[in-house]
Order: C-alpha cells, then sequence, then structure tokens
C-alpha cells in the first residue's frame, strides 16, 4: 500500500508542534517539542531561533524513529508560526540575536516616534493596522538605535515560520499572512511600500521576498535533511500565521466564517473577501488566496492555566499533568518523550477547575474578572491594563473565580466580535480551537455570552492541520482550498446559545466594559509607581 502524508509544523509560543496527515485529515503521529522563553529586561521577550530550529530536527527524527512513515511519504510541508518575531540574519543567514517575540512590548518609544514623524494615519492608511510595540514595525527601529552593529550587518529579517522555511531550503522568503507585521506592507495590494519603508526608516533591502502562503518556496537541501531526516527534494510551501493556518484548519475560508481561538494568546479570526480596516483590530491576509481576515488579538486566554497553576497546586489530576500540547508546564515535554503511544491522547487540563466552576451559576454570583494579565491587545491595545477580580467576598470560592475567568475571556471575545461587526463586517458561527475548545463548560459560555453556535472541529491540531493543508494545495493533493477543507474537517460538536443565559449576559458584559472604563487611570498610575 502507497501511504502519502503532509507534514505541519507549527513554531508556537511555547513549543513546536510537529503532526503528520494522511490527505483525508487523519492525524499519523503529533508530538510536541518545548523550548525556552527568555525575559532579559522589563518588556523584553525572547526565543533564540536556534532553539525552534532544534526542536522541528528533535520533532521529526523522534517521527521517524517511532513510526512506520517514511521520509519519501513525506510529499509536502507545511510551516506556521506566531506572529510578529524579528530575527535578523546576515548575508551568510546567521542569526544576529535572539528573536524579539509578539509578547515583548519594548519598541514603546519607536512607535512614538512613528506616530510624531510619519503620523498614524499614513500608516494606518497602507498598513490597516494599528501603531504598537508587539508589531515587527517597532522592534526593527529598536534594533537599529540600540544596536546599529547589527542592524548594519542585518542582510534580512525574517518572521518564525520564514526562519523555518529557510533553514528547510535555504531560500529566504515573507509570506503574505504575515505580512500585517511590518506598517509598510501594503494591505490591499500584498506588497511593501517602499516609500513608507523610507519614512519609517527601515532601510526596502531588509524586507524578503513575498510569497502566497501555499506558494512552493523550495525543496529540503541535504544540510536539513541531515539534520531532519527529511527527504532531500521534499517541497516546502511558505507557510503562513498560526492563527491563520488555524483559521484554515478549522474550515473557515469563506465571508463571515470565523475561528475562535481560546490558548496562551486567544482571540478570533472573521474571513472576508476584501481589506475591511478597523483601527481597534488587526487585519491581514488570510493564507487562502484572495481572502483577508479581521483578527482580534488577546492575552487572557493563559489566565485559566495560572489560576490552575497558583490556586490548584497539588489537587491538579493526573489528566492535567499530561495535559495537552497548548499547555506551559515544564513537566509536558517529559510526558511527551515518556509516552509510549504514537498519537499522544487529548486530555482535558482543567477538568477539575470545570468541575467547580459548573457548580457556580451564569455570571459567577457578580464576581467580574479582566482577563489583562499580561495587559491587552485588541480592541483596548492597553499595555498597562492589569488582571483583575472584582466582586469577591467571603462567599467566594474557587468555584467563581474559575468561572469568573471563563466568563471574562469570553467578554473579550465578545469585545473583539462587536467591535467588527459594528465597523460592517458580519460573524456567523464560530469554530472553536486551541486548548479551550476541550473544555465543554467554556465553549457553551463563549457561546451564551456571544449569542453564537461554536463548532468544534479537531480542536487541538488545527493548527498545524491548517500548516499542512497548505502543503497539500501548493503540491497539488488537493486541487483547492474547498477541496482540502471537504475532505480533511471534521466537527465534532456544537454549542448553541442559551437566550436566557445570553439576556443575563449582557448586563455581566456593560459591567465588564464599565470596569475596564473605571479602572484605566488607575493601571496608569500603577505603572507610574512600580
Amino acid at each position: 500500500m502507497h501511504n502519502e502524508y503532509l507534514l505541519g509544523i507549527d513554531i508556537g509560543t511555547s513549543g513546536c508542534k510537529i503532526a503528520a496527515f494522511t490527505p483525508d485529515g487523519e492525524v499519523a503521529y503529533q508530538c510536541t517539542e518545548k523550548y525556552e522563553t527568555l525575559y532579559p529586561a522589563k518588556d523584553c521577550v525572547e526565543q533564540n531561533p536556534l532553539d525552534w530550529w532544534e526542536a522541528v530536527c528533535r520533532g521529526t527524527q523522534r517521527m521517524f524513529a517511532h513510526t512506520a512513515i517514511q521520509p519519501h511519504e513525506i510529499k509536502g510541508i507545511g510551516v506556521d508560526g506566531q506572529s510578529w518575531s524579528m530575527i535578523p540574519v546576515d548575508v551568510h543567514g546567521h542569526v544576529l540575536r535572539n528573536s524579539m517575540i509578539w509578547m515583548d512590548r519594548r519598541a514603546v518609544e519607536q512607535c512614538e516616534q512613528m506616530k510624531r514623524v510619519v503620523g498614524e494615519e499614513r500608516i494606518f492608511a497602507v498598513s490597516g493596522n494599528p501603531l504598537s510595540p508587539s508589531y515587527t514595525t517597532g522592534k526593527i527601529l529598536w534594533m537599529k538605535e540600540h544596536e546599529p552593529e547589527l542592524y548594519a550587518r542585518t542582510h534580512k529579517v525574517l518572521q518564525c515560520n520564514s526562519f523555518i522555511v529557510f533553514k528547510l531550503t535555504g531560500i529566504v522568503s515573507h509570506d503574505l499572512s504575515q505580512g500585517y507585521g511590518i506598517h509598510a506592507f501594503d494591505m490591499r495590494t500584498g506588497a511593501w511600500d517602499l516609500e513608507l519603508c523610507d519614512e519609517l526608516g527601515i532601510d526596502p533591502g531588509l524586507l524578503p521576498e513575498l510569497y502566497g502562503c501555499s506558494d512552493i518556496v523550495g525543496m529540503v537541501s541535504n544540510e536539513a535533511s541531515a539534520s531532519s531526516g527529511l527527504l532531500i527534494g521534499t517541497p516546502v510551501v511558505a507557510g503562513g500565521l498560526d492563527a491563520a493556518c488555524g483559521t484554515l484548519g478549522v474550515g473557515a475560508i469563506h465571508d463571515g466564517e470565523t475561528q475562535e481561538q481560546g490558548g496562551q494568546a486567544g482571540g478570533m479570526s472573521i474571513v472576508m473577501s476584501q481589506p475591511i480596516m478597523n483601527n481597534k483590530l488587526i487585519l491581514g491576509y488570510h493564507v487562502v488566496s484572495g481572502k483577508w481576515l479581521l483578527q482580534g488579538g488577546t492575552v487572557g486566554g493563559g489566565s485559566l492555566n495560572w489560576f490552575q497553576r497558583e490556586l490548584f497546586g497539588k489537587g491538579v489530576t493526573a489528566a492535567s499533568k499530561a495535559s495537552n500540547p497548548s499547555d506551559n508546564r515544564e513537566d509536558s515535554r517529559e510526558a511527551d518523550q515518556e509516552s509510549d503511544s504514537l498519537i499522544q491522547p487529548v486530555f482535558d487540563p482543567f477538568r477539575e477547575i470545570n468541575e467547580e466552576a459548573a457548580q457556580i451559576d451564569e455570571g459567577s454570583d457578580g464576581i467580574i474578572f479582566l482577563p489583562y494579565m499580561a495587559g491587552e491587545r485588541s480592541p483596548i491595545w492597553d499595555i498597562d491594563a492589569k488582571g483583575v477580580f472584582l466582586g469577591l467576598s467571603y462567599a467566594t470560592t474557587r468555584g467563581h473565580m474559575a468561572r469568573a475567568i471563563m466568563e471574562g475571556c469570553a467578554y473579550s471575545l465578545q469585545h473583539n466580535l462587536l467591535t467588527a461587526i459594528g465597523g460592517g463586517v458580519p460573524v456567523d458561527e464560530l469554530y472553536s480551537m486551541g486548548g479551550a475548545a476541550n473544555s465543554q463548560l467554556w465553549s457553551q459560555i463563549k457561546a451564551d455570552i456571544t449569542g453564537k453556535t461554536l463548532r468544534i472541529a479537531s480542536s487541538d491540531t488545527a493548527t498545524t492541520q491548517g500548516a499542512a493543508m497548505l502543503a497539500g494545495v501548493g503540491t497539488g493533493i488537493y486541487k483547492d482550498f474547498d477541496e482540502a477543507v471537504r475532505r480533511t474537517v471534521r466537527f465534532q460538536r456544537a454549542y448553541d446559545p442559551n437566550p436566557a443565559h445570553t439576556a443575563l449576559y449582557e448586563q455581566g458584559y456593560e459591567q465588564y466594559l464599565s470596569a475596564y472604563i473605571s479602572l484605566k487611570e488607575w493601571f496608569t498610575q500603577m505603572k507610574v509607581r512600580s
């Protein structure tokens, strides 16, 4: 029997996921390889790109060592990754410094300088994106100002997925879905605006050639084959943004279809046929050709992990400790490596929390949680915002707080959805992915708060599946994206909103918005005092 597989590689915030799929979307292998996140100074968050590459090689070597999959059976490779990396490489392709990742916010002054010199209106008219230190643009300018010798040696600036594509093929690229990270990317034409590059103070020569996400960039090189075990000559496509690949992986490819992501970086991605700009949201190309995504990006998805770690402690169940690949605990890599199964079972890492939260009525007895544990991205764009519980009393239990966290994250999702709808972008059903989609309670809460049906596909493999689907389209295994979705995406369950609960949550949502408005000035004052 002749076997064919498509390989998806996901460079996430906490680790690299590797998954091999049959053309019909069946998972033949998956694993997660962890790597370190560095915090060298306040607001500075970095990772070593070479750690990503080593994780890729460990994962592919494990796949070939522990399965019957043969290198020649891998017919194409797609790579996705976290947003807003900044990887400077020299003319030989050597990495010059650690990558500032999406959580890095050191470039505040560079953003203020761009506002003063170029103007927010000019930048937004081209890029369709607000200025924030999280984006790649400010990070390039930070390096130019603070590390001029490295800037002078920089040949190209890469994103995390394009760096892995480079390591696999030796070809420098930048896919369209990651273009939005640099504000000189013209959102309408899908090309670099060289004039705006000059105005921003960025050397246009640093920006790589742009590729469609399913375009074949190159083939696995001799050197990459020796490190990874992959076959020389295996096609590698450009790949794309993790959220965009996840959107494809859950089957959202038509207008109004919306991916909802519940992980360390949460949010939503609405599919559109034209680039509708909204200065409170994030606009980018979909990995599907001819489509755009209006996105909301939040940071609250990790709140429940934090709560479990700090307040549940040793009460965490064995299943929780095994966890799924979205968890951040150090022991998850050890659990991965000790597992004898080729396909790791999916565990619910929130079982105890779910059980306690499920005992609490809708609205958490009046407790409101603001999930701004690392500032907040869209739609408030407030790096000073903090996580807050409001309404605690001696009657408050862990279950109250856990449910309030789930509801607070769902309110932040609703805030983004209503911001998009208010800007003229329709939202249909929500297709959910990420670790939070394993929680039936949390999924129902999101359906109730948003008033939208929530559908769950393969939540734990959606991102790598999307990357693999890109490889399938690029190599001709699928004739188009419709066929790719038709053959691979299967929904496991759905959650319809309860109208009575939706009406109750409307009041909670107003309280959520009011709480942030009331505390906004206090957040700023806290920063000054800290």
